[in-house]
């Protein structure tokens, strides 16, 4: 928290076609080196194989599989009397947008596939039906681990 002056949110772009916040964010972290032209072409190219595999809309698709990977606990770890422990604490709404942006490029990334827009979309369809996706079970690993550590909740802060 700084000292000096009041830190304001920077304006997120929303995606041209949607006009979505969400899709806006997502596609900025997609890019790299900032290629933004490309990563906007391996997004929608990606919701476009998302129409053709499961006949449903991909932008629908999009949302639904980042709600289900959103986490809703996670453990923080908290020093108290010379011992540190993993106190489970709610997610604001703001990480668990970037958490799960976060968790599902990396799990795209590391799948195996032809092009990255396929990857993609395998894994959103994955994450859509809570199946095999690495995404989901990262998830599903953060909320074990603060179910584990439930005991150290009264140390919130």
């Amino acid at each position: 928290m700084p000292r000096r002056k009041r830190v304001f949110k920077k304006q997120i772009f929303q995606d041209p076609v949607y006009g979505s916040d969400t899709a806006g964010k997502f596609i900025n972290c997609l890019m790299h080196s900032g290629k933004k032209s490309t990563a906007l072409k391996v997004f929608y190219d990606s919701l476009e194989i998302i129409n053709k595999k499961i006949n449903e809309d991909g932008f629908k698709t999009f949302e639904k599989a980042i709600n289900n990977i959103k986490p809703i606990v996670e453990v923080r770890p908290r020093r108290i009397g010379g011992a540190t422990y993993q106190v489970p604490m709610e997610v604001r709404p703001e990480r668990k947008l970037a958490l799960a942006i976060r968790w599902l490029l990396s799990a795209t990334r590391s799948r195996s596939g032809n092009s990255m827009a396929d990857k993609l979309a395998n894994e959103l369809i994955a994450a859509y039906k809570k199946e095999n996706s690495a995404a989901i079970k990262k998830r599903e690993d953060t909320h074990r681990m603060a179910e584990a550590n439930k005991a150290y909740a009264n140390f919130r802060w």
